[in-house]
């Protein structure tokens, strides 16, 4: 399996196409922060916060549905069709949510497009874990990490292009009435349709997992596929190391589901490496980002502004991770992260604390942006697509998504309850002792996984 072998052109393809699912997961995650003081006066919701915070987190409900029916339907139907359903998805909660001319509709269509971000965001790094080859899959898996940071950018762009200037003070009445409170939110939701159905009809032109076809017995179609990849040696020597995996999983009743004795610490494993990446703190730092700009002088009303900022800091250092991940690892970046976000936390509170904002308060926060972009936000998405058995795969990502979702949620009710309770100083101390908890842990728990096989690193896991 020599590096210069593998086509290159072909795999990477194939991973941009399985991507795309990334990019509308940011997209559509995204897109509703620059369309909400608009629908919101059109839906005429400005008034309720119960109904103000249903919109914005109803995806949130249909982002756990999707993980849950990917963990049911992964084995079955593999990861192509459900990748070709999340687009499906995408693009039909594009069109209904523009659409929509009642509250039930809208909110309907965000959850539709919300069970689209679960399939996609559990099936994306799985399937381009599964098409790569174990020297390159580090940059690969980041490619979906990539194009998130990249569709978020896309959606605070779109959004600040299609938005015509509202006048400072502007009353409700006047956005209700003005085209942005008639028509211009409705775009903002319409553009996603054109990356939905680009990712819809791409998906028709990509192969299966290979890893998922030899599980189904299709070993033929999965060593068309591997020769492609790398060539015959590569196809021969893939296959055989996949088939031995699945056949001593078969033999050991012990690993055929993610309760078993020797799977269920891994799944564990997964679970805390995905709660942790949404407890790690930077959410944090995107709920002070007003506060934050404000206390260093400038405004973050100015959407370009704000994209300037923390989008391009977000993709630069996304970037970084790419060149970094497989010559690293994923275990030391992930130490780094975790120790680096507790030392910026440590000083952004210690800020906080004695009233010193300004400039070296905004400094530290985009370094808490880069240090997590380069190396939690992609690392934990790669290690997820790792680190779980062959055999159980897409019920244990599943698992380990649900809980990645359920901790967004769990932290974007909780929180305003500890900062409250604590300040700001208190909160971003909090978030540096468990990212030094996150340290100790992966320091423990979790394995180096940087060049070795899926079936190398099953191996390794399932003996410890």
């Amino acid at each position: 399996m020599i590096k210069n072998k593998f086509n290159l052109r072909y795999i990477t393809g194939i991973s941009l196409v399985a991507a795309l699912g990334g990019l509308l997961f940011g997209y559509d995650w995204v897109v509703i922060g620059g369309a909400k003081p608009f629908y919101e006066q059109f839906f005429q919701i400005a008034q309720n916060p119960s109904l103000q915070g249903w919109a914005m987190s109803s995806a949130l409900v249909g982002c756990i549905i999707g993980t849950i029916i990917s963990g049911l339907l992964a084995g079955r139907l593999g990861r192509k069709k459900l990748l070709i359903l999340a687009s499906l998805l995408f693009l039909v909660s594009a069109l209904g949510t523009g659409g929509s001319n009642y509250f039930t509709t809208f909110i309907a269509f965000r959850i539709l497009g919300g069970i689209g971000i679960g399939l996609a965001s559990n099936q994306s790094p799985v399937y381009i874990a599964e098409v790569a080859p174990a020297s390159l899959r580090g940059r690969f898996v980041s490619l979906n990490q990539l194009t998130i940071v990249i569709g978020i950018l896309l959606a605070q762009i779109v959004n600040w292009i299609i938005a015509e200037s509202v006048p400072d003070g502007a009353s409700g009445s006047f956005i209700l009435s003005s085209w942005n409170g008639q028509t211009g939110w409705r775009y903002m939701f319409w553009a996603e349709v054109v990356p939905a159905g680009l990712f819809f009809l791409l998906m028709w032109f990509v192969p299966e997992s290979p890893r998922w076809l030899v599980k189904r017995a299709q070993s033929d179609k999965a060593r068309s596929i591997l020769l492609r990849i790398g060539g015959e040696a590569y196809s021969n020597e893939t296959a055989l190391e996949i088939e031995s995996s699945l056949i001593s999983e078969n033999r050991n009743s012990k690993t055929t589901s993610i309760l078993s004795k020797s799977i269920f610490p891994v799944v564990i494993v997964g679970v805390i490496l995905a709660l942790f990446q949404q407890w790690c703190g930077i959410n944090v730092i995107f709920l002070y980002a007003e506060e934050i700009f404000s206390a260093a002088g400038y405004s973050v009303s100015d959407m370009l502004f704000n994209v300037m900022i923390t989008g391009s800091v977000n993709l630069i250092f996304t970037l970084v991770a790419l060149s970094l991940v497989d010559k690293i690892g994923r275990k030391k970046l992930m130490l780094i992260g975790a120790g680096g976000l507790a030392l910026i936390y440590a000083i952004v509170g210690t800020l906080y604390f004695t009233g010193s904002t300004g400039l070296p308060l905004l400094i530290f926060v985009v370094a808490a942006i880069a240090c997590y972009a380069m190396t939690l936000a992609p690392v934990t998405w790669v290690v997820l697509s790792e680190i779980f058995p062959n055999k159980v795969r897409g019920a244990a990502m599943a698992v380990a998504t649900f809980a990645l979702w359920s901790g967004n949620a769990l932290l974007a009710y909780f929180f305003p309850i500890i900062n409250k309770k604590v300040n700001a100083s208190g909160s971003f101390w909090i978030f540096a002792l468990i990212c030094v908890a996150g340290f100790f842990y992966i320091k423990a728990r979790l394995i180096e996984t940087k060049g070795k096989s899926l079936e190398e690193i099953e191996k390794e896991l399932l003996k410890n």
